[in-house]
């Protein structure tokens, strides 16, 4: 079963920044599109950010220009560097494969952007 572990959230002023982590225990990670998700209370799960297997990068309009979506093929690991962070990016934030989520979700980890 495919492990999701979610980590690097917090509580930060607006205008700050948060770097997520996803490590995964997925064999073929290199070859699978990873994206990050995020998921406020009584809405559905929101698409954040992709990366392709080539590199290549899409972002949702309301993050794009303020997050980075990076991966580490050797440490099985995705990355979303956010800046310069707003309230309404308020949520518990989680990774999958792009397309087809693997089923066994992670925990997700909480950011909550407030002064």
């Amino acid at each position: 079963q495919v492990q999701l572990v979610e980590s690097g959230g917090g509580l930060v002023q607006p205008g700050g920044s948060l770097r997520l982590s996803c490590a995964t225990s997925v064999f073929t990670f290199s070859y699978n599109p990873m994206t990050w998700y995020r998921q406020t209370p009584g809405k559905e799960r929101d698409l954040v950010a992709t990366v392709f297997v080539n590199g290549n990068t899409k972002y949702s309009d309301s993050v794009k220009g303020r997050f980075t979506i990076s991966r580490d093929n050797a440490k099985n690991t995705v990355y979303l560097q956010m800046n310069n962070l707003k309230p309404e990016d308020t949520a518990v934030y989680y990774c999958n494969r792009d397309g087809n989520p693997f089923p066994s979700w992670g925990q997700g980890t909480q950011v909550t952007v407030s002064s």
